[in-house]
């Protein structure tokens, strides 16, 4: 089994190097937006996009054109890349409405039209030829081309063939990403338990087997130090140093909650993936779950502030990410992972099996009202999330993620 993994490290560059790769990547943000521009113009005269080759060879002529003589300076395979990526970006828009059209996916998880891209949002530029870039983990050095060799923070060891390498800039620091491809043996899971998880927002993850998980809230610990940074950057004349200065300061806290996120994260999904062989999850809606509710001006809508503060907090514990760790974890550690529709997880007694929105009047209380049976609700919801999975595990449906194929938890039965 091939697996393509990912490895990323921080880079310790000179002023030199960093004034070139912001050169680069300007560079590659430039043919981009260019490249946009001219299918859009196109698009409206003859409703055809041009395709890669075609900017391709465009992007020779640009390389030699006296107005931007600088794009000569960055390294041709990184511009081609970029063209690859706006045309990978459109694959991804047609590919979703053809989804929409068939009735796989709602409107509101559409994946929309490429944008243009803007000086200093995710600055990054990649290499895709691998026989251009040499790596010297013993060194804790990589060799790029029109960069030469460059030093980075060397964590741990790269395992595999190289295939391309990103180069991308937060907060101020720049990083690569290696990626690599190696034959691996495709595991059994050493162990045979089965675990539902519930996630929520008081607590980050509940499992079945009645442990949880507490949530690291990275934004909210933060939140108040942001709001001071905000304020400060307001007070600034815009694009002055002190402005650069303070919007610095706001990137830099921004950047610390997503990584102390991710760490978090990446801690919780390892141990899960390692303690069980499969796990059973909630096929969650989260950008529906997280769509304003501030309407329009014809139809404002009700309770917006709470309804932020809501969307505030799922955001913070990162759903989707644990999700998406998980389930590469747990098929990297032979294990499986289930997805389940979400209705009814919470208003279905485990011991008698009775549905009813009754049987949950308080946030973490459940009560059936025909058997009198209570417990945390999140736990029963947990416990409910593993019937489910069982029940579509004995029912030899895939175990993917997915709503396609899913069993309602109403029809699944009681479990004792």
């Amino acid at each position: 089994m091939k697996r393509l993994q990912a490895w990323k490290f921080e880079l310790r560059t000179s002023p030199e190097a960093e004034s070139r790769m912001r050169r680069f990547a300007g560079a590659c943000r430039y043919v981009y937006n260019q490249a946009l521009a001219l299918q859009q113009e196109f698009y409206a005269e003859t409703s055809v996009h041009p395709g890669y080759v075609d900017l391709s060879s465009l992007l020779k002529e640009w390389r030699t054109d006296e107005l931007t003589p600088w794009l000569a300076e960055s390294p041709f395979h990184t511009l081609q890349q970029s063209l690859r990526n706006l045309e990978s970006a459109w694959q991804r828009h047609f590919d979703s409405l053809r989804q929409l059209k068939a009735g796989n996916i709602s409107k509101n998880t559409l994946v929309g039209q490429p944008a243009f891209k803007k000086k200093g949002v995710r600055d990054s530029f990649r290499y895709p030829d691998p026989k251009q870039i040499k790596l010297d983990q013993a060194s804790s050095r990589i060799f790029l081309p029109k960069l030469g060799w460059l030093r980075y923070r060397n964590s741990r060891e790269v395992q595999g063939d190289l295939r391309n390498v990103t180069v991308s800039r937060n907060a101020g620091r720049w990083f690569v990403a290696i990626q690599t491809e190696r034959e691996v043996v495709a595991l059994v899971h050493q162990s045979t338990s089965a675990i539902g998880i519930d996630v929520g927002v008081v607590r980050l993850a509940t499992l079945s087997d009645g442990s949880h998980v507490d949530p690291v809230n990275s934004f909210q610990r933060l939140a108040g130090r942001l709001h001071v940074a905000q304020i400060k950057l307001a007070r600034k004349k815009k694009f002055s140093k002190n402005w650069k200065k303070a919007k610095a300061k706001i990137q830099t806290l921004h950047s610390r909650i997503a990584r102390t996120r991710q760490d978090y994260l990446h801690k919780v999904t390892s141990a899960i993936s390692k303690n069980h062989a499969m796990a059973v999850v909630e096929d969650l809606a989260i950008r529906n779950m997280t769509a304003s509710a501030a309407g329009t001006v014809e139809q404002p809508g009700t309770n917006v502030r709470q309804k932020a503060g809501l969307n505030r907090a799922i955001l913070d514990q990162g759903w989707g990410e644990f999700y998406r760790q998980l389930e590469y974890k747990m098929l990297w550690a032979g294990g499986t992972i289930v997805s389940v529709p979400p209705q009814n997880t919470s208003r279905t007694c485990p011991e008698c099996g009775h549905i009813s929105a009754e049987n949950r009047t308080t946030q973490a209380v459940f009560l059936c009202v025909e058997c009198g049976f209570t417990q945390n609700a999140d736990w029963v919801a947990a416990r409910n999330i593993l019937r489910a999975g069982h029940a579509r595990s004995a029912s030899h449906l895939p175990a993917t993620t997915g709503r396609p194929g899913t069993i309602p938890i109403e029809s699944c039965g009681a479990v004792a």
